[in-house]
């Protein structure tokens, strides 16, 4: 691993952290809320047609302004794909609003539920999803349009109102969300407000109809702090270590372009990344030599080439360099898959690199990695496996390799997990239609698919009274002679 002589000098972003700047975005934020809680009363429950509406308003922005988001993930990562960007932060959003928009009107008829006509007469019962109101969705800069606009096509087919913090850790995507959305929505409708920790704070403490947070546990525990002060119900979603299994069976090239191809994905800062492996002791020097060959087969230059992304920030990347170092000083192999990979400081490109058997004390086994690392662990059989997961906090995705599906099975049955991919990764969370979510410190609620739309929603039960005869009145005082002809068989 060499650093470069030639790397080419990247202008840095200014960044807009400071509590003190923020007056004015917190004004604005309290007059959005406001604004938005007044239109809400006045159109509690957008029609059907309102809201295919505002989901196509969404594909439209998104088809129209390719080159400007392109452009500000490039300036925020210093590096970033520009076909990354199309697949990550654009059409996947499309792909999430199509679903949506095709299933929206089954989603939003009423559940009838049964009535026991000797009781009730012809009356009817329904549970209807009824909008919530104004949500708050705080959205992570490593998917700045993804989590912003994914989770808005969600929250508006539910019918809500919406107001959208982006991070200032990647304020050129901050500033491109603020732009479209005031191009495309009525702030009556959509808004965005943009600052730093002040207005983070802020924004937590509004009695919002719902609010959703994406990011760390430890931010996580603030916000829901915050949010029971006003019996706020969230949506959490926090990340964690997501393990891989590898079975004696799949220690194959395949797999291993599984495990190393998603963390070519934004360079390992994906919150379902792979953040560890583990792998049959005696198939321990098959997977590294594999690894190799699989990045020297398809990637040669991967560090070198427009295809690593950039480490958001320098902090971030000196991050990834202690944790390396610690491990290297604790004596761990560090294993560099590309030969001549380069660590990069003025694009902030890091190769990726394999960890061999590093000891759970070390900080690389104790925080989400958010980085292209790969520590790889041995074990002695799957019930040691499956005991090494369970023995840490539920991660947000559990990845399971293998051929046998009585093993595959007792692995998903034994563990828990926000979700499960089996020989691959990441694909159970990129489905339009499969919900997804976190456990206990890895998060709470869903979203995606109709998960999400009932996460949003305001489950409604509706009865409606029927001109048959029903106990009703029986249950007003004074209770005489009907009711009692009525309770008492039950006692026998």
């Amino acid at each position: 691993m060499r650093q470069p002589s030639n790397a080419k000098k990247s202008v840095p972003v200014k960044r807009t952290t400071m509590e003190s700047g923020d007056s004015a975005s917190i004004v604005a934020l309290h007059k959005a809320f406001e604004r938005q809680k007044k239109a809400f009363l006045a159109n509690p429950y957008p029609s059907l047609e309102e809201r295919k509406a505002n989901l196509d308003k969404l594909c439209g922005m998104l088809l129209s302004n390719r080159e400007r988001i392109r452009k500000a993930m490039a300036q925020d990562f210093a590096v970033h794909h520009g076909m990354a960007t199309d697949i990550l932060e654009i059409l996947k959003i499309i792909d999430t609003a199509g679903y949506v928009m095709t299933n929206l009107e089954n989603w939003m008829r009423d559940e009838v539920r049964e009535v026991d006509a000797n009781m009730w007469g012809n009356g009817k019962a329904v549970m209807r999803y009824q909008p919530k109101g104004v949500i708050g969705n705080i959205v992570p800069w490593n998917f700045p349009l993804e989590i912003a606009f994914g989770c808005l096509a969600e929250m508006l087919a539910a019918g809500n109102r919406v107001i959208i913090k982006p991070s200032d850790i990647a304020p050129a995507c901050s500033e491109v969300i603020r732009k479209l959305v005031e191009e495309t929505y009525d702030p009556d409708l959509v808004t965005v407000v943009t600052g730093g920790l002040g207005l983070a704070k802020e924004f937590i403490t509004l009695p919002w109809d719902h609010l959703m947070y994406t990011g760390n546990p430890r931010i996580g525990r603030e916000v829901m702090k915050a949010a029971a002060a006003n019996l706020v119900p969230v949506t959490l979603e926090l990340g964690g270590k997501c393990p891989a299994i590898l079975m004696e069976d799949t220690v194959n090239m395949d797999t291993i372009r599984q495990v190393i191809g998603v963390k070519t994905i934004k360079n390992g800062q994906l919150c379902i990344s792979v953040d560890y492996c583990l792998v049959p002791r005696k198939s321990m020097d098959k997977f590294v030599q594999l690894a190799k060959q699989c990045v020297h087969e398809n990637m040669p230059d991967y560090s070198r080439t427009e295809d690593c992304t950039g480490i958001i920030n320098e902090h971030h990347f000196d991050r990834l360099r202690k944790l390396l170092d610690q491990a290297l000083k604790a004596g761990c192999k560090v294993i560099e898959l590309e030969e001549g990979g380069v660590i990069d400081r003025p694009t902030r490109r890091i190769p990726i690199m394999l960890v061999l058997d590093p000891g759970d004390d070390l900080s690389i086994m104790q925080e989400e990695i958010f980085g292209p690392i790969v520590p790889v662990k041995p074990y002695d059989s799957l019930e040691q496996a499956i005991e090494y997961v369970n023995s840490h906090e539920r991660p947000l995705a559990l990845y399971v390799f293998g051929h046998d599906r009585e093993k595959i099975d007792k692995v998903i049955t034994m563990t828990s997990s926000g979700g499960v991919s089996v020989n691959c990764c990441m694909m159970h969370a990129t489905l339009p239609s499969v919900g997804f979510g976190g456990s206990g410190m890895s998060g709470m609620g869903y979203h995606h698919g109709i998960e999400g739309f009932r996460e949003y929603s305001k489950l409604r039960g509706v009865f409606v009274r029927g001109d048959q005869p029903d106990i009703i009145e029986m249950t007003f005082a004074p209770y005489g002679e009907k009711l009692a002809n009525f309770v008492n068989p039950w006692f026998g």
